[in-house]
């Protein structure tokens, strides 16, 4: 069979690819769901070194490009500035300054006004080894002897306690080194790291590292009609792992205790959830009304089986084991 070539990525599909990067999956879980290829996965990711540039936006606040044309507009039709700024929901001050600054009324324009505002924004916080020699020159020093950024940030806060502008976090480090568009610390400053990945995978926040499963229903959540096993189409799920990396989804309803294997390629949550799905549509629907299952990543795309079979979806508490997860 040929291989896939290797394609082209719109701007939904390289966000989607960033977010699936950001939550812990591999280059080719993420290749799959997209029907695409790792290498052309690491192509989008490696730009940056594994780490997504935040794009600039403009804030709600700030006058948009529709509200400075209407300004024009109304200037134009000589009304007063109380008038304009209540036809655009503003304070008449606001009105009063972006015309001042962008030539008063005879000469304002709005697209030359809203270039200028953008051009003058506030771009995104320079980098602190960028503005402070001194310490970027330290943090090549140690890297050079083989320390972690960790190491190195944690020395810095001793050797210095009381001068911050030699204090830096070590993901500024790793960034630096991994973002060469940033100018800061060499690529060849790479090589004294002791461990080398070809890509940076940012520290987050627990909401987005691997494991965390969002927006979760907990099973003390669940009605007290499944609880008391009193109505059929209650059912209660785990992955099973064999061997050969090979996966089995073990289904159990709680009423009958009837036992259903499904087959699965693997433990992506993008496997599991298809053929859960695949399952669940070839029972009547009075039959599946629910399914609880233990708090494996494997189900960490519970919502897209609810939106495709109506199925709510329920999670032990994390003192549960896989094993009382069946039985409860």
């Amino acid at each position: 069979m040929a291989n896939k070539p290797r394609r082209y990525f719109s701007e939904h599909e390289k966000d989607e690819i960033w977010r699936m990067w950001k939550s812990g999956e591999g280059l080719s879980t993420i290749a799959k769901s997209l029907n695409s290829l790792s290498p052309s996965i690491y192509d989008v990711l490696s730009r940056n070194g594994g780490v997504k540039q935040i794009k600039r936006q403009r804030s709600s606040l700030h006058l948009s490009l529709a509200e400075r044309e209407e300004i024009s507009r109304s200037l134009a039709q000589n009304k007063s500035l109380r008038m304009i700024a209540k036809s655009i929901n503003k304070a008449p001050s606001t009105v009063s300054r972006e015309i001042a600054r962008n030539g008063g009324i005879d000469n304002y324009r709005a697209c030359k006004a809203d270039k200028k505002a953008w051009e003058c924004a506030k771009r995104p916080k320079q980098c602190k080894l960028s503005l402070e020699p001194a310490l970027r020159e330290l943090v090549a020093l140690k890297l050079k002897e083989f320390r972690s950024p960790e190491q190195i940030a944690g020395w810095l806060k001793l050797q210095y306690p009381n001068n911050e502008n030699l204090h830096v976090s070590h993901e500024t480090i790793y960034k630096s080194l991994y973002i060469q568009t940033r100018g800061v610390l060499k690529k060849e400053l790479l090589k004294y790291l002791r461990s080398k990945p070809r890509l940076r995978r940012t520290k987050t926040k627990v909401k987005n590292q691997r494991g965390y499963i969002q927006d979760l229903v907990s099973i003390s959540e669940r009605p007290a009609s499944i609880e008391d096993r009193a109505i059929p189409g209650h059912w209660e799920g785990d992955l099973i792992e064999g061997t050969h990396a090979s996966y089995i989804a073990t289904l159990v309803e709680r009423q009958t205790r009837y036992v259903c294997l499904v087959k699965v390629d693997s433990n992506s949550t993008y496997d599991v959830i298809a053929q859960l799905i695949s399952h669940a549509k070839t029972l009547p629907s009075d039959l599946y009304k629910s399914l609880t299952w233990d708090r494996g990543t494997e189900l960490r795309a519970h919502k897209k089986f609810t939106q495709e079979t109506d199925v709510n979806v329920y999670f032990c508490d994390r003192c549960f084991s896989r094993q009382l997860a069946l039985i409860s």
